[in-house]
């Protein structure tokens, strides 16, 4: 494993809400990233509970998390240690109420 690739690794298992993106929870830098963000608040995630790792910031993790996921774009995000997916799962998964329940949140 590369260096990057651990400190994917370490940082995806160190977080229970961990989201890889563009820009932060407060200042998302793009729509998909903001979507994301949005999703989690929707699902009552506090969004200072939010770990957020700002790929534009870093290079190596912006290229070494599609790997590490083995997933095309961001966001992607990880709770408890387990890939989740970009903004689109995300969304399919709160209509559905699946995401509340990943996140340990009723569903409204």
């Amino acid at each position: 494993m590369t260096d990057t690739q651990t400190r994917i690794a370490e940082l995806v298992k160190s977080h229970d809400v961990l989201l890889f993106m563009k820009g932060s929870a407060s200042f998302p830098q793009c729509g998909f990233s903001g979507r994301a963000v949005q999703i989690l608040k929707a699902c009552g995630v506090d969004p200072r509970a939010i770990t957020t790792v700002n790929v534009l910031e870093d290079p190596e993790i912006r290229a070494g998390i599609k790997d590490f996921s083995n997933w095309p774009t961001i966001p992607q995000l990880y709770v408890k240690g387990e890939f989740i997916g970009g903004s689109d799962i995300m969304m399919e998964m709160y209509e559905s109420g699946e995401l509340q329940q990943v996140l340990g949140k009723p569903a409204s």
